[in-house]
């Protein structure tokens, strides 16, 4: 009787090996990560001569070693994707022949995206000057009539753009090899099905099986791929954390529905820095990439208005200005309210608080209502002044100077703190127009253009925009 094949049971989060199956990895502490798969019959030589203590023989490479400055450099160079935004957080553009795996909600907008990707590639010329390049999206979340609507609205139409709707994942190697495209896109990863695998499509077996045979397809024919992932409702990438190692880049789409603003973000980058952000707009006829996205966050009228201070953000190292509105009024209730939008609702109290007691703001016996303009989120300390300033202009009915900017974090006992970055966000201030601006003592900053009032404390801040006020 023939003895049945030794099975092994794996951990998808970390590799970790066990003989049985187990409810809790002993390595990573996941819970149900665990997946049967068979042995391996023989350890290879190099292993069983290792594990005996015998010099390991080894087999002859097909490929000798080389030495570095030998490697083809055009193997590594970068293509432009035609949207700027897209390459900023790719690190200047596409590298021939990576993975890059994007993420985010349901309806933020990541296959239209990346159909504006396929347009905008497919309308560039190819690398051999003839004709242009040739661009493969693949569907299995729709059916190719309703992509193909899309790509109408969108104005994403073109010839050398194909698409095919389809799941199975031999068959898409099909089509790559029919088509010989310079770009492929797969939405999604979790809908794509690997013959020979057991499980179902996007389970764990399955979208490992079909990650690493895209990535190896990208390897060995230098052809970029995109993939769409899911996420799960904590914003992760859905999936076994081995999706993640398998790719060269992660990036994150995200974005509230309730604003048409959306934000690219890198979480992994083998090829550029994971702090640059895109910035896109999602309108009636699809996404557009905003390089300049200040002016969603500006109010548009010609005066400053009361109760309204401008800062500047950081949003990875990309300087943004915001504008921070403060609206204090006589309390309906004995006890004052703090309504919060779009900053640290834990923060604005206090810096109301430091407001009365360090500067001698009456702020206890009102209510205020603080938000950003235009949907932003800001977590960061830099924006204290600004909420201050901003309801020191409400209490008083009166507007700050024109053209100001203010930087700041305040400190329990009045005193304002430096920021990072001061530097640039002043210097990104003065390229919109900004000609004065209000910021902590401890710098010398020379910016063209602009006048910088450093302060200490919070009333010599206030002491810098009262004089200069109407």
């Amino acid at each position: 009787m023939a003895k049945k094949p030794r099975s092994v049971h794996t951990c998808s989060e970390c590799g970790y090996a066990s003989p049985k199956w187990l409810g809790r990895c002993p390595e990573c502490g996941s819970w149900g990560t665990l997946q049967e798969s068979a042995a391996p019959t023989k350890a290879g030589s190099a292993a069983a001569a290792a594990v005996s203590g015998t010099a390991p023989a080894g087999l002859t490479p097909t490929t000798p070693a080389q030495p570095i400055t030998k490697i083809d450099a055009t193997a590594s160079h970068v293509v432009s994707s035609g949207i700027g935004e897209l390459d900023r957080v790719l690190g200047r553009g596409v590298v021939p022949g990576s993975v890059v795996l994007m993420a985010g909600e349901p309806g933020v907008g990541k296959s239209t995206l990346l159909l504006e990707v396929a347009s905008k590639w497919a309308q560039q010329p190819a690398d051999d000057g003839a004709g242009t390049r040739t661009a493969l999206y693949v569907t299995a979340e729709e059916s190719a009539g309703q992509v193909r609507a899309r790509a109408e609205r969108t104005d994403a139409l073109k010839d050398t753009l194909y698409l095919a709707a389809e799941s199975n994942l031999d068959v898409i190697f099909g089509h790559v090899n029919q088509l010989k495209p310079s770009l492929i896109i797969i939405d999604s990863v979790q809908t794509m099905h690997a013959s020979g695998v057991e499980g179902v499509a996007g389970g764990v077996a399955q979208s490992r099986a079909v990650t690493a045979a895209l990535t190896t397809l990208a390897k060995t024919t230098g052809i970029p791929i995109l993939l769409v992932g899911h996420v799960t409702k904590d914003g992760n990438v859905a999936g076994p954390r081995v999706l993640e190692h398998l790719v060269d880049v992660v990036l994150n789409f995200e974005g509230d529905r309730q604003t048409s603003l959306r934000m690219l973000r890198g979480i992994k980058n083998r090829f550029g820095a994971t702090d640059e952000v895109g910035c896109f707009e999602q309108t009636a006829d699809g996404i557009r990439e905003v390089p300049d996205p200040s002016g969603l966050f500006l109010s548009h009228r010609g005066e400053t208005p009361d109760g309204s201070a401008v800062t500047v953000a950081m949003d990875g190292v990309r300087p943004i200005l915001a504008e921070v509105q403060s609206l204090t009024v006589d309390p309906v209730a004995k006890s004052p309210r703090r309504v919060v939008t779009g900053l640290d609702s834990n923060r604005v109290p206090m810096v109301l608080a430091v407001l009365q007691a360090r500067a001698g703001e009456r702020t206890n016996d009102k209510d205020a209502y603080v938000a950003t303009v235009g949907g932003m989120r800001i977590t960061e300390t830099a924006t204290d002044l600004a909420v201050a300033l901003a309801t020191w202009s409400s209490l008083h009915e009166s507007p700050l100077p024109p053209k100001t900017v203010v930087i700041g974090e305040v400190g329990l006992a009045g005193e304002l703190r430096r920021v990072p970055n001061l530097s640039r966000r002043l210097g990104e201030a003065a390229r919109l127009g900004y000609q004065y601006a209000v910021v902590p003592d401890g710098e010398d900053l020379q910016v063209p253009g602009m006048r910088v009032a450093p302060c200490s404390t919070l009333r010599e801040a206030i002491t810098a925009v009262a004089p200069r006020r109407g």
